[in-house]
């Protein structure tokens, strides 16, 4: 791939949108360092031979990524092992992500490992009244929801995969 020509997936698992606003935070950097980006849900995802470079994020639940990240990943295996693969998390909910650098969960760890991924990342998390799920409910009522994503960090961070792939070619 040549130019600025290359075409970027950032694709993502989220159950109450906050990670799709990370996603699609990371589109917009890419896109305005000239990068043809489309954010899409994982589960609508069915290919990944269109794209040249692929970004995949995922909600933390309990320890492991969101379900739709995780089937993602194996379902279009083959695929991502060929092409350039950043993966992120998006999870913690307080102000740990920001402080210092948090592993990936084992799943996570195991897919970098396998599809020779160039970087993980973990965002802060982001649960706010009104996000679905029972367990959310429980996180709200003790008082430990909250919204700790660091935008400038995720903007930091996707200009550092705008800059490889620009400097790649891709």
């Amino acid at each position: 791939m040549t130019g600025k020509t290359g075409k970027v997936l950032v694709t993502y698992g989220t159950t109450n949108g906050s990670t799709a606003q990370i996603a699609e935070a990371i589109a917009e950097v890419l896109r305005k360092d000239g990068l043809t980006v489309e954010a899409l849900p994982a589960r609508s995802v069915t290919s990944v031979s269109p794209y040249d470079a692929v970004v995949v994020g995922g909600g933390l639940y309990a320890g492991r990524w969101h379900k739709d990240a995780r089937r993602f990943v194996r379902r279009h295996h083959r695929g991502l092992a060929e092409r350039p693969l950043w993966l992120f998390s998006s999870g913690p909910l307080d102000a740990s992500a920001a402080e210092r650098d948090i592993p990936p969960v084992p799943g996570v760890r195991k897919a970098m490992t396998e599809l020779d991924a160039n970087e993980h990342v973990t965002f802060g998390g982001c649960l706010e009244e009104g996000a679905k799920g029972w367990v959310a409910g429980m996180i709200l009522r003790s008082g430990k929801g909250g919204d700790f994503r660091d935008f400038t960090q995720i903007e930091t961070w996707a200009g550092r995969i705008a800059g490889e792939l620009t400097a790649r070619g891709t």
